[in-house]
């Protein structure tokens, strides 16, 4: 099982989508997974289709994070209901607003396991999701410390690349300090417009800023993700070209992230 957090130190530039196209291309290929939402605005859990019972959510899991307590929460995302599909084919820890009570700078160093002990014992997934909030308080640590991998998501501009040089500084020195080390990292770049001279000095500057820990492909801006996130949609049953050409961006990347050959 591979837990993937997903994140950014700034907000705006599609970390939840990403979680989305991601989930998306892996129920296309039938790779069972768990996404589970700690971003406090919920927009994954949305996204997915998934409205939490109260108490039923990742903020009382947090609370209370004994082995097995993520599984009595677990709700399918609709997506998947709509497909017909089998159990754990594609389910959901759902985001709250609850779960801002664990977003703090002031936090003990045995807190960032919280996570990874709920985490224990839940078996069936063969990839893990974790939508992290846009900040670097004790959530995204937590989502770190139960990680194999944190992938930062970028958009070419000024403010983002910084974001994103804090954001990879912040897994360094995370690593250097914590005993949950991130064995991996990686940076994707979204809602890329080729057609702009400002995304393509911003695409090199990044290139050379982060090297081979910059993943391909890109992601670009298309109007056509926004409409399947609205009908809360997997972009990989949205009709037309430009959904056929995302979703097949969103398979590249899994298939990378699981080590797989096209």
């Amino acid at each position: 099982m591979q837990i993937v957090s997903v994140s950014s130190l700034k907000g705006g530039v599609g970390k939840s989508s990403v979680t989305l196209g991601l989930a998306s291309a892996a129920l296309q290929e039938g790779v069972p997974t768990l996404v589970i939402d700690l971003d406090p605005h919920a927009d994954a859990t949305t996204g997915l289709g998934v409205r939490a019972r109260h108490g039923h959510d990742v903020g009382e899991v947090l609370a209370r994070p004994r082995r097995g307590a993520l599984d009595k929460v677990l709700m399918a995302s609709s997506w998947a209901v709509q497909e017909g599909r089998d159990s754990k084919a594609l389910d959901v820890a759902p985001g709250s607003a609850r779960s801002s009570r664990f977003d703090r700078s002031d936090y003990r160093d045995k807190d960032l396991g919280r996570l990874e002990r709920a985490l224990a014992g839940t078996t069936g997934y063969e990839l893990v999701l974790v939508d992290c909030p846009p900040t670097l308080s004790a959530l995204t640590r937590t989502a770190w410390a139960a990680s194999d991998k944190v992938l930062s998501v970028a958009e070419p501009s000024l403010f983002s690349v910084a974001g994103t040089k804090r954001t990879m500084t912040a897994i360094a020195q995370f690593e250097q300090s914590r005993t949950w080390a991130v064995p991996a990292a990686g940076v994707v770049v979204n809602k890329v417009r080729h057609s702009s001279a400002e995304h393509r000095h911003r695409l090199d500057e990044l290139a050379e800023l982060f090297g081979p820990l910059l993943v391909d492909p890109v992601l670009p801006d298309l109007p056509v993700w926004q409409q399947a996130q609205g009908a809360a949609w997997p972009i990989h049953r949205w009709p037309g070209g430009e959904a056929r050409d995302l979703a097949g961006r969103y398979t590249a990347l899994l298939r990378g992230l699981l080590g797989r050959s096209a």
